[in-house]
């Protein structure tokens, strides 16, 4: 692997990194203005959503950035997927706790998110037994 193609590799995760801080932000703002409308009624899942994506996202690809580490995109997406599907769910969650139901649905939405992430994980662990097969 040369110079360039670790550099461009810790420029993406930085630029993933980014972004996952600018989601983290979003969802931060969205369940602050949708708690203040909501008539004093308050959902731990609605204010920890922003949680997900900064830690599983941001802190995790800063982390890999650092350590010049990067996933196969096969296992970013897998990855992103388990994270955007966990940040959904908690905010779905959060919305029906405001209003005041639930819904069994809810749940498939933390085991979707769950195996997506698994595997992302799994494929990155893959990637990095072959890659010192190869060595």
């Amino acid at each position: 692997m040369s110079t360039s193609d670790i550099k461009t590799n810790v420029n993406i995760d930085k630029k993933t990194s980014l972004r996952y801080l600018l989601v983290s932000a979003f969802c931060l703002v969205f369940g602050i203005v949708y708690e203040f409308f909501s008539n004093d009624v308050y959902s731990i899942y609605m204010l920890g959503a922003f949680t997900l994506p900064l830690i599983l996202g941001s802190v995790v690809f800063f982390v890999f950035s650092k350590l010049q580490r990067t996933p196969s995109l096969y296992s970013r997406y897998l990855y992103h997927s388990g994270v955007a599907a966990f940040t959904v769910g908690s905010v779905i969650k959060g919305v029906l706790e405001i209003y005041g139901t639930t819904n069994r649905l809810a749940i498939y939405y933390w085991y979707g998110g769950a195996i997506l992430f698994s595997a992302g994980i799994v494929a990155f662990t893959v990637d990095i037994i072959i890659e010192r097969i190869k060595k």
